[in-house]
């Protein structure tokens, strides 16, 4: 067997299998996740069509690390589609402070995202919305059927969970398949799922292009030993840049700077990263307006000549991106940025796992000191 060109005996002395296997399977976990969630249309269409037809449900969508930034991912996409007051909040904010985010007499609809989910702040999160909002809707995406959020969620009358593929349930210490397909099954489910037939065939062999025509450069580049690395990206992108940093920060075990902006944000001072060391990587919109700003900044950084090497990420390949450095996305030149999370995320997957083996870590555990986890430890969860 050989996942990302890597044969598995190799990945297995290495400590990567799980995390190269995870990352290969995408595509084929995005279509079986589609599969399952029409299987339970019915059931989900009666949880959720009474309360998106409230004009005063507030949505928060919620999790911690990686699973946060699903939510910021998301927020923007559904605040335009639903026309809902809809927000992303992590649960280390919500669980600090919930007094200064939830509203008692608001009707809310909690939207939790957890690998495991079992990691205590998402536990205890949904345990003090409940004590806090006079009503409060529960709707969970998980890997795990054996995690507490998802045997809370079955107990409950007011909640939902949805499960995910099994091989999602990522074994590997960084979510991968897990990210992208909870982000899949969210955004699928707020806008049915029958409708997402071709839309996710289509991201699926547009991401399996990715995996197999730019696997190779980026192990190339990730050998150049690049020490800081930059992503960039507008609106939704931001936060799949802040998702692509973190996955470099943890395989490389923090030996590689990882930094996010926006591109209109990176001027206000973030720019000052930038020197001879410095990787940029640009995740370029489809939208037309917000485009121009994109293509502005990548304009910039390719006139200072200051980065080492700048790449646009884009799935237009017209001339104002072709001039420099660029990975292509094919098949989805015409897609709302939505369904360009999931291609892009990818880069950034592969990127950080050769990056990771550049540097003889091992992704799979990638935590030398052991301080952190797979499912985050040490957290005293305080009575409210």
């Amino acid at each position: 067997m050989h996942y990302l060109q890597l044969d598995e005996k190799a990945l297995e002395s290495a400590g990567a299998v799980w995390t190269a296997r995870e990352i290969a399977q995408q595509p084929g976990s995005w279509l079986r996740t589609q599969d399952l969630l029409c299987q339970h249309a019915a059931a989900t269409a009666a949880f959720l069509a009474p309360l998106l037809a409230r004009r005063d449900l507030r949505i928060i969508l919620t999790g911690a690390g990686s699973s946060a930034f699903i939510g910021e991912c998301l927020a923007p996409e559904l605040l335009l589609r639903l026309g809902r007051r809809v927000e992303a909040i992590a649960t280390t904010d919500l669980l600090s402070g919930p007094r200064w985010y939830l509203q008692r007499d608001v009707p809310t609809l909690l939207v939790s995202f957890g690998r495991s989910g079992s990691s205590p702040e998402s536990v205890a999160v949904v345990e003090v919305a409940e004590q806090l909002l006079d009503e409060c809707h529960q709707l969970v995406f998980t890997c795990n059927e054996q995690g507490t959020l998802y045997q809370r969620c079955r107990e409950r009358r007011n909640s939902l969970a949805i499960l995910m593929p099994p091989e999602t349930h990522d074994q590997s210490f960084a979510m991968t398949s897990s990210f992208t397909a909870m982000m899949l099954a969210a955004s699928l489910v707020f806008r049915g799922a029958a409708a997402g037939g071709q839309r996710v065939a289509d991201i699926a062999q547009a991401t399996q292009n990715v995996l197999e025509e730019h696997n190779s450069t980026l192990r190339t580049l990730a050998a150049e030993r690049f020490s800081r690395v930059v992503y960039l990206g507008s609106n939704g992108f931001k936060a799949l840049a802040r998702e692509a940093a973190l996955k470099l920060l943890e395989l490389t075990d923090g030996k590689v700077i990882a930094a996010f902006d926006s591109p209109l944000g990176f001027r206000h001072g973030p720019k000052t990263i930038v020197t001879g060391d410095t990787l940029l990587f640009v995740f370029i919109s489809n939208d037309p307006y917000t485009r121009r700003y994109d293509l502005d900044l990548l304009r910039e950084l390719r006139s200072d000549g200051l980065a080492g090497r700048v790449i646009a990420i884009t799935a237009q390949a017209e001339d104002e991106v072709t001039q420099g450095e660029y990975l292509h996305v094919p098949r989805l030149k015409s897609v709302g940025d939505d369904d360009l999370h999931y291609p892009y995320i990818v880069c950034g997957q592969l990127y950080a796992f050769h990056r990771a083996q550049s540097l003889s870590n091992k992704p799979d555990q990638p935590s030398n000191s052991g301080t952190v986890n797979r499912v985050v430890r040490g957290v005293t969860v305080h009575t409210l």
